[in-house]
């Protein structure tokens, strides 16, 4: 799908060096975008912040991305890290924040799952709400 990089929203990435985008934006340039970012669907980066980046810098508008719907907090962070992992390595710093994170989303802690039980007992009032007003 098509998107406007106008419209891609980036948030607290584990990755803080994105290093040198030289060569990218040349393969961008005589090659294109020959693996699409990753979004969600609120056009959240999943994926892809380099080839991102470099197209902005080259001053593409807009850029190829696959939609992925449903995801949980864990699976998102779970693909930032397999993504990055299998290109430029994280610095020691990176990873080590990244697995942080992760382990805090796969190990809430007592007031945080609480949280998340209200979020869902409203969220499912809200759903029985709309059904009734079809």
């Amino acid at each position: 799908m098509l998107v406007n990089i106008s419209e891609i929203k980036v948030k607290n990435r584990i990755r803080k060096d994105l290093g040198d985008l030289e060569p990218l934006k040349d393969s961008l340039r005589r090659y294109g975008l020959l693996n699409p970012i990753t979004l969600d669907a609120k056009n959240r980066l999943i994926a892809g912040e380099r080839r991102l980046q470099a197209a902005k810098e080259i001053g593409w508008t807009n850029i190829n991305a696959v939609i992925i719907n449903n995801l949980t907090p864990v699976t998102k962070l779970e693909l930032e890290l397999e993504e990055n992992n299998q290109r430029k390595e994280f610095t020691d710093a990176e990873l080590l924040e990244g697995y942080k994170r992760l382990e805090k989303l796969r190990n809430p802690g007592f007031f945080r799952k609480i949280f998340n039980a209200f979020i869902e007992f409203f969220k499912w009032i809200i759903r029985a709400i709309k059904r009734l007003f079809k």
